[in-house]
């Protein structure tokens, strides 16, 4: 949860009063109140999804609606002259394919509008942002610059300009070497270092206004003198780009305007009350979504600021409606149809067999659902392409790369993490694996499996075997052909030749056990013979 930092004077100043004294006064009478601290910095917790309230401006916004009308936010054109353009070249799909801008005119800073913009920036360039991946922002005196504007990629050696707070011209080359050793910049060269071109943004003079996402030009920086800002957002995600040139512009002037029609009655239903339509449209705008009463009486016209990115649904309204009721408001009552809750079958099953196994003396393993390629396959003495593995498209360790698509990986990891407890080591997993299938609308489907592990300086086929045949009888499946369960000698690279045994239950290939392989052993790190057991327990639903 982001929290915003905030100077108690200004946020009072902004809102008009004075609180800190009425707030003690109240709570803790009029004698604690006297001598009570005016120098307070407040921090404020603020939900993740509500970018607009990242800074003074926005959280000022949320409590004035409160004493007011929800502001009202809407496009003004230019009055002298045509909107500005910025220009995308097809060069920029091969780095960082969308841009979106803006422009604030007529902007008056102070110190502390001019800080509250810096900070709002870096706010989400930390949030919404995702240390621009996603976005990243730049900002620019637009009195210094004349569009249209260019945005394009080129090779790095031929950009070359004079980047923010330098006191000479570099090019795109030498500036990455510049950063590498700087605290704040050095952490963001990663999102384009290995790139063939580099993202860049030119005026209609040739000026270099950023080099997104790493710094923007000197030419072009902002100061308290500047009157128009020229906004631009380059992002990977069109949608985060607009949102967050949405906050920025929103938060220090008037912008656009949508709108969603609801039932008062669908508010009433939903949240469980029974209010009038006209005191619905007044809790809305209390919540910054602006509402009147339409013509009929029934059906309520909102309007969603764009610093409301949160709302996407009639549903979210409804649920901003609550809120402005008081969930502590709302009558309780008894639900209308009576149902009784089972639990899901097959999780029914795993738990009970999850207790035998544990009576049976192995001990539940709860082992991580991401793996290595190298986990499900090298290690095992299998091809990656035979396991039918979904991959990760952007893993950010080499741990987490594909969903498992066996249990015998992570409780092999598991021992290994526990060679120095007393031998033997028993353990058991019944969880989800994740196996491609094209028939399901994603492309893949969860495998309920159980797995176990007897680890010793023996391998314990029999241990194994006797565990086994202990699940089946659980499962009343009596051995032999037909509908009772049988096995039969089996290759599998994993395990030792001629130790391995395919299982077979109502006629169906269920999964294996056996000694596992000493090369298997050996890349888990493990010095001791290991013999598993693999099955698939959604048949016997």
């Amino acid at each position: 949860m982001p929290t915003v930092s905030v100077k108690r004077d200004l946020l009072f100043h902004a809102l008009g009063r004075t609180y800190k004294k009425d707030i003690i006064s109240r709570e803790q009478g009029d004698t604690k109140a006297e001598g009570a601290s005016d120098v307070i910095l407040y921090k404020i917790d603020v939900p993740a999804n509500r970018y607009d309230l990242l800074c003074l401006e926005g959280l000022v916004r949320g409590l004035q609606v409160f004493k007011m009308e929800a502001p009202r936010y809407r496009r003004v054109s230019p009055a002298s002259s045509e909107p500005q353009r910025l220009v995308i070249t097809e060069e920029t799909t091969a780095v960082r394919p969308h841009a979106v801008a803006a422009v604030l005119r007529n902007i008056t800073f102070t110190q502390e509008r001019y800080d509250s913009f810096i900070e709002l920036q870096e706010k989400l360039h930390q949030n919404v942002c995702r240390k621009r991946t996603l976005v990243a922002i730049g900002t620019h005196d637009l009195d210094t610059i004349s569009g249209p504007f260019t945005y394009t990629a080129k090779p790095p050696g031929d950009i070359r300009f004079k980047p923010l707070n330098q006191a000479k011209e570099y090019t795109a080359q030498e500036l990455m070497s510049l950063y590498k050793t700087d605290s704040h910049l050095r952490h963001y060269l990663h999102i384009i270092e290995d790139e063939a071109v580099y993202p860049v943004i030119y005026d209609s003079n040739g000026i270099v206004l950023s080099m997104p996402p790493i710094i923007n030009g000197d030419h072009s920086k902002i100061s308290l003198n500047t009157k128009n800002v020229f906004i631009e957002c380059t992002a990977t995600d069109l949608t985060k780009a607009k949102i967050v040139l949405d906050m920025m512009v929103t938060m220090f002037c008037e912008y656009c305007e949508e709108k969603e029609t609801l039932s008062a009655d669908f508010i009433n239903r939903k949240v469980g009350i029974s209010e009038s339509t006209e005191h619905i449209a007044q809790l809305l705008t209390k919540m910054c979504l602006r509402s009147e009463v339409m013509s009929d009486g029934e059906q309520i016209e909102v309007e969603i600021p764009p610093t409301r990115s949160d709302v996407i649904h009639a549903c979210d309204i409804m649920e901003d409606a609550a809120m402005a009721y008081g969930f502590n408001n709302i009558p309780r009552t008894t639900p209308r149809t009576y149902t009784i809750a089972n639990q899901l079958p097959l999780n029914k099953l795993s738990e009970l067999l999850r207790q035998d196994l544990a009576a049976a003396g192995f001990t539940e393993a709860l082992t991580f659902a991401l793996c290595s390629q190298e986990d499900i396959a090298d290690k095992l003495l299998k091809n990656i392409s035979e396991t039918r593995a979904c991959r990760i498209s952007n893993p950010k360790t080499a741990e987490f790369q594909v969903a498992r698509t066996t249990l015998l990986s992570g409780l092999l990891k598991t021992v290994a993490a526990n060679r120095k407890m007393p031998l033997p080591l028993r353990l058991f997993e019944i969880s989800d694996v994740v196996l491609k299938d094209e028939s399901k609308d994603v492309g893949a489907r969860n495998n309920r499996r159980l797995c176990a592990v007897y680890y010793n300086k023996s391998p314990g086929f029999e241990v194994i075997h006797g565990l086994m045949d202990r699940v089946m009888q659980l499962l009343e499946i009596k051995p032999g052909q037909g509908n009772g369960y049988h096995i039969q000698a089996a290759d599998d690279s994993t395990f030792f030749p001629g130790r391995c045994a395919e299982i077979f239950a109502c006629g169906k290939s269920i999964g294996r056990l056996g000694v596992l392989h000493p090369d298997v052993i050996n890349r888990f790190e493990l010095t001791m013979p290991c013999s598993a057991l693999d099955i698939d327990i959604e048949h016997f639903l």
